[in-house]
């Protein structure tokens, strides 16, 4: 395989935005409305509703300074499984929506260029109190799971998907990130690329913070094999696909 050159690959890193982006020119300046910023389910679907951030806060009461300060990254956890209060606290913090479902800006927990949010939540869960084990899909704007099935050797084939790093499956709940670029693209264009990544940090520094305030550990994941890892979730690899990776477990 041919390596790049340092400058062709550098360049992502740089302030590119005003030399590359016709602004007058993006989906957003033209008119064209913007992409949702939930990707939509079922009509007919069945959805589990998690306890409120408040109950589940009540939980995981320590402070900034605090979290801050114990923050670490965990790759060997106990057998003890998530409460699930627990784990809507996790999913709140990284991803829960503040104030009205405006369908442009959507205000969360985390910051995101322009209030674009590009990703979906799906969970890999293993040990979680009253949840089967299982794959499901974080629903920001019900605050509400989407059940979506148990694949066989689901403990396998998640670790398999984070290149064979065996304590993707050994957590208590892994969390998998998707980007959607097209919602962060209508406003941004050719320049989201940058941003988007930025994004998937606040995220993921987000869920290490919370976890110090559950009792729990993580440790982001960003070596994983694409196609098994968009096939244990099912999207498409094109339009949306795995990003970032963080199983979670209690220590």
């Amino acid at each position: 395989m041919m390596r790049m050159k340092k400058e062709e690959y550098r360049w992502f890193l740089k302030d590119t935005v005003r030399t590359t982006v016709d602004f007058s020119q993006t989906q957003q300046n033209l008119g064209y409305p913007p992409p949702p910023v939930q990707k939509p389910r079922p009509e007919s679907s069945h959805i589990i509703p998690l306890p409120g951030p408040d109950e589940a806060g009540a939980l995981c009461d320590i402070s900034v300074a605090e979290a801050i300060r114990r923050r670490s990254s965990h790759r060997k956890y106990s057998t003890k499984p998530l409460a699930v209060e627990e784990l809507s606290f996790l999913l709140w913090a990284t991803q829960g929506v503040r104030g009205d479902r405006d369908p442009v800006r959507s205000y969360r927990t985390v910051p995101s260029a322009g209030c674009r949010h590009p990703f979906e939540t799906y969970l890999a869960v293993f040990r979680v109190e009253s949840l089967q084990k299982g794959m499901y899909r974080y629903l920001p704007f019900d605050h509400a799971l989407l059940p979506l099935g148990c694949p066989s050797d689901l403990e396998s084939r998640m670790s398999r998907a984070a290149h064979n790093q065996p304590f993707a499956g050994k957590s208590a709940v892994t969390f998998i990130w998707t980007a959607l670029p097209e919602r962060t693209e209508w406003r941004y264009s050719e320049a989201s690329v940058k941003v988007i990544a930025l994004d998937a940090g606040h995220v993921c520094q987000n869920l290490y913070l919370a976890c110090e305030a559950a009792d729990a550990g993580t440790c982001a994941i960003a070596a994983y094999d694409q196609e098994l890892a968009d096939s244990l979730i099912g999207v498409d690899g094109e339009n949306e696909f795995v990003l970032y990776m963080a199983p979670v477990g209690k220590l």
